[in-house]
Order: C-alpha cells, then structure tokens, then sequence
C-alpha cells in the first residue's frame, strides 16, 4: 500500500510538510491551479485508511456547493489511489463511508450550523474538519461554532485533532489573515503556508501561460491569482463594503426595490446577472445573487433570467450590444432596456456607488472578488488617476447599470418589487 500511496506519484512535489503535519490547525492559501484541493483530498483518504478511529466533517459556506466540490474531488481521490471498492459514495446526502470499518466522510454547510453541531458518528470519533474554501466563511465566530464540533479525546497513541484550512485569498482585511497569519495575532498551534501554480506539475500548458500573461496584462490581479498573495486595499476603488450574510427574501418584503443589471461577454469575457436589493433612504446596496458565467448566447441568457425568476423584473443592460437586448426581449423578457450612457458615465456611477454602504452576501463569490481587486489606474509616474483600470468589472459594471435610475436624474421611480426564484 505504501508503495501505491507514494507521494511523487500521487501529489507531486511541494505538500511534504503539509502531507505529514499534525498541528491542531494545517491552513493553505495558495493560486489557482496550486492543486491544494487534490492533495488535501488524496490526504484525507489515505489518512482514513490509516487511522481507524478517525471521522471527517467537510465544510463549505453553502451545503449544496459540497456536491459538485469537496464531494467529487475526494471521490475522484478514491479513484486515483485505485480504492474505489474500499468506500461507499452516497450521491444523495453526500457522504462516503469506508467499508471495512464504517469511518464516515460528511457533507455540511454553515447556512445550517445546527446540522454541524448535531453531527454524531458510531464508529470512533470526529477528530478531523476540512473547510474549503473558507475565504468565503465571513466571520471567525461561524468558523469558531465548526472548530468547537471537533473535541473529545481517543485511546490509541496516533491519535490526534486536526482543522484544515484551504481558500484562495482576496482581501488582506479578511479574518483568515489575522487569525492565522498575522505574528502578533495568530492562534498557536498554526501550520500555515502559502502555494502557487509553480508546484503543479500536471498543470495543463495554456492554464500555466495564460497565468504568466498576468503578470503583463494585471499585475495587481497576478499578485493574488498567481502569487497566492492578499490583495492590498492600495488604490482600490470601493472601500465601502462589506461580506455579510442575511435574508435576502426578508429584506426584500423589507425594502421593496430589487435592482438588477446585465453585462454581456462571450468567450473571455463573462456576462454578468448581478441582483441587489436597494435602500434609498438608508444608502445601502444589498448583493444576493449573481451570474457570471462566459459563453452565453442571448437564449441561454434569457434562460438564467426566467431561472432567477426575473423575466418580468426592470433589467438595464450594456448598451453596447442593442442586438443581443432585442434576442432578449423577444425571449420573453419584456422589461429589459439599455443602459444610457453619457459624458462621465462611469465615473458618476461610481461615485454614486461609492456613497452607499454595499453589503454582499458570502454565496456571490466573483462579487466580492472584483470588489477585492477593482482599482484606480496610474500615470507613468506613479501617480493615481480619478480614472478605473478597466479591468475586474464585470458584475461592477452591471451594478451599475442596475442603479441608473438613482443617478443619472433621467428617472426616478422606484423598481417594482421583483419575488423570483435564486439560486
């Protein structure tokens, strides 16, 4: 088995230590297409085998993002190891379960803690909770609720707790930074590194090119997707927000004004389908739901609109491609219009948005990135300009569009209230 299980065969090179650590907390950050999820999977399953007592209890933000995440990855793992017929893959709940003992895999989100804090095993005990891409978990105190689940002790001299940690990082203010990679703020008991793209081996050659053509085209944007680095406020063009859970279909009854704008893209760009809800008295935007996906055409378009139950709502979109509105229109989504452009446009816009507390819900992952990394441009010399780097925008831009009525002066009655269906 030891021979099967090698790591230069499995993992490559670059997760030795993370491989063998033992610390109570074992967290990564790192790039994209760093392989942290494949390893911290391969690791797990061979750890399960190893270690007879042991139970693990994965965690994303959002339990139905397990499925096509965690789940399949770990699955995937089983496959590569050639120990399909050692486990049992339950689609349904998710879970898997290692036949020859009963140890369990399971699948929760935080949308449910109290499904977290109910988890029980019948064969040794939870010792083990990997959460995955964590980033996306907005305060320490939900994290914490998870780590308090992981307790108790076992009769066996191996035997030991372990939180795993893995997330790509955006905002240097988030409280993964301070709690584990800060000196003077750190918890103790910490094994944390940092790792890119460089260490994956199996990584495909346009994936690895088009990662070095950051550093040329974005290089703020390479720091973080290349580098694995925080993202740095310097520059940044919205400071004004924050990531917070709440119900969106209360404040909806709440406030009444659902706003929503389209940004069209295809190959490399997105098109982006960004839903908010806005408090006009308060000054405050509230992000729930986004699309953002790239080759669209107008049908399939029209198809995220009527799934997000928006086929009657006030849609403002680019009006850069009127075709592609008019495709729309006649799909059924009769209120869709154009954004109007004007001298300054842009910049209104954001100056508006920039008076607003925006407040994004942790499911709208590719808004809070772009809210991360979205900044002003400079002169040769270095120097700031009143003026965005045209770059990271998309869901912005139709966030923007989405509010024309409040800040072009053209019209100013409230959007009706829109009830959907979100996903």
């Amino acid at each position: 088995m030891e021979a099967v299980l090698s790591l230069n065969d499995l993992v490559g090179q670059g997760y030795n230590d993370f491989w063998h650590d033992k610390h109570f907390y074992r967290v990564v950050k790192g790039s994209r297409g760093s392989k942290k999820s494949m390893t911290t999977a391969l690791n797990f399953i061979y750890r399960i085998m190893r270690y007879h007592y042991a139970n693990l209890l994965v965690v994303r933000r959002f339990s139905n993002t397990n499925h096509d995440s965690t789940y399949a990855v770990l699955k995937k793992a089983i496959h590569l190891m050639k120990v399909d017929r050692l486990f049992k893959c339950n689609e349904g709940r998710p879970e898997i379960t290692y036949i020859p003992t009963g140890q369990r895999i399971i699948f929760r989100g935080l949308d449910d803690p109290l499904k977290i804090t109910s988890v029980d095993v019948d064969t040794g005990i939870l010792c083990w909770a990997w959460f995955e891409e964590c980033y996306e978990i907005e305060s320490e105190d939900k994290f914490d609720t998870v780590v308090e689940s992981i307790r108790g002790t076992y009769d066996d001299p191996d035997f030991f707790k372990q939180i795993t940690l893995t997330f790509n990082p955006w905002s240097d203010r988030h409280w993964l930074k301070r709690a584990f990679f800060d000196d003077k703020t750190r918890h103790q008991d910490v094994f944390a590194r940092t790792t890119t793209f460089r260490i994956n081996e199996w990584l495909d050659d346009k994936d690895r090119v088009r990662y070095l053509d950051l550093y040329r085209t974005n290089p703020r944007r390479a720091r973080i997707v290349c580098d694995g680095d925080w993202g740095v406020a310097e520059g940044l063009i919205f400071e004004n927000f924050d990531v917070k859970d709440f119900d969106w279909s209360k404040k909806i009854k709440q406030i009444g004004t659902v706003v929503t704008g389209l940004d069209f893209g295809f190959s490399h760009d997105p098109t982006t389908l960004p839903s908010s809800i806005y408090d006009e008295d308060k000054k405050e935007l509230w992000v729930f739901d986004e699309l953002y996906k790239t080759g669209l055409v107008s049908s399939e378009i029209v198809q995220e609109i009527k799934l997000r139950g928006l086929q009657k709502a006030t849609i403002t979109a680019d009006s850069a491609t009127p075709m592609a509105i008019e495709e729309i229109k006649r799909g059924g989504v009769r209120r869709i219009r154009p954004m109007k452009k004007g001298k300054d446009s842009i910049e209104t816009g954001i100056s508006f948005m920039q008076g607003l507390k925006i407040h994004i819900h942790p499911r709208c992952k590719h808004t809070i990135e772009e809210f991360n990394t979205y900044v002003y441009s400079k002169d040769k010399e270095g120097n700031w300009l009143n003026k965005p780097v045209d770059k990271n925008n998309h869901i912005i831009d139709a966030i923007r569009y989405s509010l024309m009525d409040y800040y072009s002066g053209a019209y100013r009655a409230k959007a009706k209230q829109v009830k959907g269906i979100y996903f």
